[in-house]
């Protein structure tokens, strides 16, 4: 199984179940895998084969910005969904990263994997 990736893919979005946190933007820093056979893009250099990363994280950086979601676990949950079915990619592994959450953690967050894994 081939893996194309995006690593810290950073957002600013409104994310938040307290009162306080409905009103500003917080960084959510993302991780993403998604399997894809990339075979067939590299056998003729061609772009229109691959799994468009830049596209991807542009999909996922204009959805999430225009959001307004209370729980980090809904927000990896419609993340895998459309991107299973808009990109039509069989399985992902999604990290997100909420940094400065909690005292004294780096980030907290979620991990999710959806799709089969061939």
């Amino acid at each position: 199984m081939d893996i194309v990736f995006i690593n810290q893919l950073t957002v600013e979005t409104t994310i938040g179940a307290y009162d306080w946190e409905k009103t500003i933007k917080q960084t959510l820093k993302i991780d993403l895998e998604m399997a894809w056979d990339n075979k067939a893009p590299a056998l003729n250099d061609d772009l229109t084969k691959a799994l468009d990363y830049a596209t991807v994280s542009e999909r996922i950086t204009t959805w999430l910005s225009e959001q307004k979601i209370e729980l980090i676990e809904t927000v990896a949950e419609r993340i895998a969904a459309m991107l299973l079915e808009e990109f039509k990619i069989q399985w992902l592994k999604l990290t997100i990263h909420k940094p400065d959450a909690v005292a004294n953690a780096q980030a907290v967050g979620v991990c999710i994997e959806r799709g089969e894994k061939r």
